[in-house]
């Protein structure tokens, strides 16, 4: 494919290019600083871009997760089919909640504010997505039928009219979730980060005596689609597969990807994928297509801007009807969980030809934990919801990483957030020992959380998680990382292990945990360097039993050494 050659040079462009991603991200900073919510402004559950008039995402904020800002980035075509550019006027907004046109929920508002000029022409669009804390329905889970149950459905529509407020639209939301002040007072965020970005772009081309963004879009589009084509043409042409398994709802389900390159452009399909499924876990195409190109992203050219020129190189097709491209009305409240497995069945695929440019499996999906409840008898209902992380792949030449996001990058919750913004107790929160996968590198480990209610009332709670069946694999000869599990204890009487992601009532004084899944390992266990062993040991990562039974180093803890004889004996035996 022939891209046009440069038409700005460097050093200008580099200076417009560092202005525009400091709008972008004053405007994610606007949004997180106005949010109501610690999903949004402690979590970074959020996406935050720049648009040309066209609808081609120019530019996004430093903070913001794959699934948001990549599934954000193809939106815009959706709007303007609604409302065409001639339409507008200053002071609309436009917003949806609409899964196949934006993020896969109904949780995720996508807000879309057109930016006009001094002289009232259109010049841009600003752009964010949310996870709203409720949408009413079943609330944020897996186990719906369909999403008409997962909760309000809001078309493609206009939030505000030459600046007025959709009134009727305030009202039905207000109605219909459990947290109105906090779900309509995160839109007003989304609306104010955007309002703030324009104000900056406008002062932007006034500085630099542009009528709009077109050339500097063309320029910095033209450049990230070269820098991507130029990545992709390094790897051998071929065709490459893999497959896996996740837990699904009540019983395993296989994703399957065949990665065909060619030349500067790649083609992913995921055809042998499994049928969608009757529960909340589908996930739409355009949130499939978000992962894998964030994914080839990250093996190919982490370092190209991410924007249309760096998706261009890349066409991502899956079967109608599966798990990868679920039809209405198919439920997805839980997309995330198995949208998240995309990356590393990717990697997996072009680990036998750029084996050192991919992570082992990890964790892979942040598990939501939604809690729902009364206060006092009678009272206003509650509901809350954070994110857990648990341990990444090893990489080629390092550790994984312990209680981290990857692929979606959202962040943990503190605990004093939680307990002082609802009534839970969180009694313990801690790494998981062993969890983490051995091998020359480390997989990263999990962690566990044990909490309980305050309030003698009952309480729900809404679960969305994996890899309590299957653990995340590791590579070249590292081991998988730990399982995960979801325990509930009653005062005074047994454990129950949950076993598929339905809602669960707990009753007063039930406590659960949650025990999250750790990463891959990398490489033969039995190469690790014997003093990084004796850390993990010493920091409460490795037990000393996994030190010899996995590592074959025997640790003498009450010199807080090695025994050099007694390793080298082990690893002798095991042929290593």
């Amino acid at each position: 494919m022939t891209i046009p050659p440069p038409a700005i040079d460097p050093i200008t462009l580099e200076v417009l290019w560092n202005r525009l991603i400091a709008v972008v991200n004053e405007q994610a900073t606007a949004l997180m600083r106005t949010s109501f919510t610690t999903v949004v402004r402690e979590s970074g559950d959020l996406s935050a871009g720049v648009f040309d008039r066209r609808g081609n995402m120019i530019a996004q904020a430093v903070t913001g997760t794959p699934g948001h800002i990549n599934s954000m980035a193809t939106c815009i075509h959706h709007f303007l089919a609604v409302f065409p550019r001639e339409g507008l006027r200053p002071g609309d907004v436009l917003i949806t909640n609409d899964p196949h046109k934006t993020s896969g929920q109904l949780n995720d508002f996508t807000v879309i504010t057109p930016i006009f000029g001094r002289d009232g022409r259109l010049v841009a669009f600003f752009g964010s997505t949310c996870h709203a804390i409720d949408i009413g329905g079943r609330g944020l889970g897996a186990d719906a039928r369909s999403i008409y149950e997962e909760g309000l459905f809001v078309p493609i529509m206009k939030w505000r009219e030459a600046g007025e407020p959709n009134a009727a639209l305030v009202a039905i939301l207000r109605a219909n979730v459990r947290e109105p002040e906090q779900v309509l007072g995160d839109i007003h965020a989304q609306e104010a980060g955007n309002e703030v970005g324009g104000a900056r772009l406008l002062e932007f081309l006034d500085e630099f005596g542009l009528e709009d963004l077109e050339g500097l879009s063309d320029e910095i589009i033209a450049r990230s689609e070269r820098a991507m084509r130029v990545a992709i043409a390094a790897v051998p042409d071929g065709v490459y597969t893999n497959a896996a398994y996740c837990d699904g709802f009540d019983k395993p389900l296989r994703l399957a990807v065949t990665i065909t390159k060619a030349g500067d452009s790649v083609h992913v399909d995921w055809a042998g994928t499994d049928p969608e499924s009757p529960r909340g876990i589908n996930v739409v195409l355009n949130y499939t297509h978000a992962y894998v190109t964030y994914a080839l992203k990250c093996a190919l050219c982490p370092e190209v801007p991410n924007n249309e020129g760096s998706f261009r190189p890349v066409t991502v097709t899956a079967p109608p009807g599966s798990l990868l491209n679920a039809q209405p009305p198919a439920p997805v409240a839980g997309r995330h969980v198995i949208g998240h497995f995309l990356p590393g069945i990717i990697f997996g695929a072009l680990a036998r030809v750029i084996p050192d440019r991919v992570l082992a499996e990890g964790a892979a999906n942040i598990w939501s934990t939604q809690l729902t409840g009364r206060r006092q008898e009678g009272g206003a209902p509650w509901t809350y919801v954070w994110f857990s992380c648990g341990g990444t792949g090893a990489r080629p030449h390092s550790d994984g990483l312990h209680t981290t996001a990857f692929p979606s990058g959202v962040m943990g919750v503190q605990v004093e957030s939680i307990e002082s913004l609802t009534p839970v107790i969180v009694h313990r929160r801690e790494i998981t020992r062993d969890s983490g996968g051995a091998g020359r590198f480390r997989g990263g480990c999990g962690q566990e959380m044990e909490v309980s209610s305050r309030t003698d009332l009952p309480w729900n709670l809404g679960p969305v998680f994996d890899r309590t069946r299957i653990p995340a694999g590791g590579y070249s000869g590292g081991s998988a990382g730990g399982r995960g599990a979801i325990r509930i204890a009653a005062p005074d009487g047994p454990t129950r292990e949950l076993v598929d992601k339905s809602q669960v009532a707990l009753a007063p004084g039930e406590r659960f945990t949650l025990q999250l899944p750790g990463g891959g390992g990398f490489h033969d266990p039995f190469t690790r360097d014997p003093a990084a062993v004796l850390d993990d040991v010493l920091d409460e990562i490795v037990s000393p039993e996994a030190a010899r039974d996995r590592y074959g180093v025997v640790i003498d803890l009450s010199n807080a050494m090695v025994d050099e004889v007694a390793t080298a004996a082990l690893r002798a035996k095991n042929g290593r």
